[in-house]
C-alpha cells in the first residue's frame, strides 16, 4: 500500500477551511453559550459557569416572547405561500409567452432596483389611512410587495432552463398545458421553486425595517423585540441570547433539512436569460 505524500496544498487547504467555517460557526456558537448564563457569568471573564434555563424563563413569562414569535411565523409563512402563489405562474407566462418583449418582466424587477427606505414613507401614509398599521395583514402585504418581484426574476430562471421540446412532445402524447405545467414543468422545477420558497420565507422571518415602522404591539415581530433588551442603563444580554436562539432555530432548520434542495437549486442557472 502506497503512503500518500505530503501536500503543502492539502495543508493549507484545510487551514482556510477549517477558519472559514470557525468564522462563521464561533458567532453561533457564543450566542447558545451566552442564553445559558446568568448576568453575573456573562460579565465575568472566566470560561467556566454554571448553565440556567433563567433566560429563557424570563422571555416567556416577563417578556412574553411567545407573542412576536407566533406572529413572526404567521406573517413570515402566509406572505412566503402568497407570493409563491403569484410569482410561480407569473414566472412561467414570462418564461414560455415573453409578453411585450419582456419589458413587463422588467418593470417588474425595478421594484427591487431601488433601496426599501425609499417607499416606506408612501406606504406608511397610505397604511394609515387604510387603518393597516400594526396589523398582520399589513405587513403581509408589504412582503408580499417587496418578496413578488424578486421571486418572480428568480423562478423566470429556472422555468427558462427547462428545455420547451419536452412541453412540445407532451402535447403531441395529447397533454393539455395544464397537464404539462402539473405533470412535468412543477416536477422539473421543484429545486428552484424549493430554493426560492427558502429565500422567500428566511427574508420575511429576518427582515427589522418594515417590521419595526409598520408594527407596534399586535403585529411585533421577533426581529423588533430583540432590539428591545437595549436600555437606558444596561443590556439583558443573557435574555437577547436567549431569543437569538430561538430565532435561529427556523432559518437553521430549513438550511439543514432543505440543503440538498439548495445546492440543485443555486446548481439550476437560478438568473440565466
Amino acid at each position: 500500500m502506497k503512503k500518500k505524500k505530503f501536500s503543502w496544498k492539502r495543508v493549507v487547504f484545510w487551514i482556510v477551511l477549517i477558519s472559514v467555517v470557525s468564522l462563521f460557526v464561533f458567532p453561533i456558537f457564543w450566542v447558545y453559550v451566552t442564553a445559558f448564563k446568568t448576568n453575573a457569568a456573562i460579565r465575568s471573564t472566566s470560561l467556566a459557569f454554571t448553565p440556567t434555563i433563567e433566560n429563557f424563563v424570563f422571555l416567556f413569562t416577563t417578556r412574553n416572547a411567545q407573542v412576536p414569535l407566533l406572529n413572526t411565523i404567521i406573517i413570515s409563512v402566509v406572505s412566503t405561500l402568497l407570493v409563491m402563489l403569484i410569482s410561480i405562474p407569473a414566472a412561467y407566462s414570462f418564461a414560455r409567452y415573453s409578453p411585450s418583449g419582456n419589458t413587463l418582466l422588467f418593470t417588474t424587477i425595478s421594484t427591487r432596483m431601488f433601496p426599501g427606505v425609499i417607499a416606506a414613507i408612501p406606504f406608511f401614509l397610505l397604511f394609515r389611512d387604510l387603518n393597516l398599521l400594526d396589523t398582520h395583514i399589513g405587513i403581509i402585504l408589504m412582503y408580499v410587495y417587496f418578496n413578488m418581484s424578486f421571486a418572480t426574476f428568480l423562478m423566470y430562471g429556472f422555468f427558462v432552463d427547462i428545455p420547451e421540446q419536452v412541453e412540445y412532445a407532451a402535447m403531441v402524447d395529447g397533454y393539455s398545458r395544464l397537464d404539462i405545467i402539473r405533470k412535468i414543468v412543477f416536477p422539473l422545477a421543484k429545486p428552484g421553486i424549493a430554493i426560492t420558497t427558502i429565500f422567500t420565507l428566511i427574508w420575511s422571518w429576518n427582515e427589522f425595517f418594515f417590521a419595526f415602522l409598520f408594527t407596534g404591539k399586535v403585529a411585533k415581530a421577533v426581529s423588533v423585540e430583540l432590539s428591545l433588551f437595549w436600555g437606558a442603563t444596561q443590556i439583558q444580554w443573557g435574555a437577547m441570547a436567549a431569543l437569538m436562539c430561538i430565532a435561529m432555530l427556523p432559518t437553521l432548520a430549513v438550511a439543514i433539512f432543505l440543503q440538498k434542495y439548495i445546492v440543485r437549486g443555486l446548481s439550476f442557472g437560478a438568473v440565466k436569460g
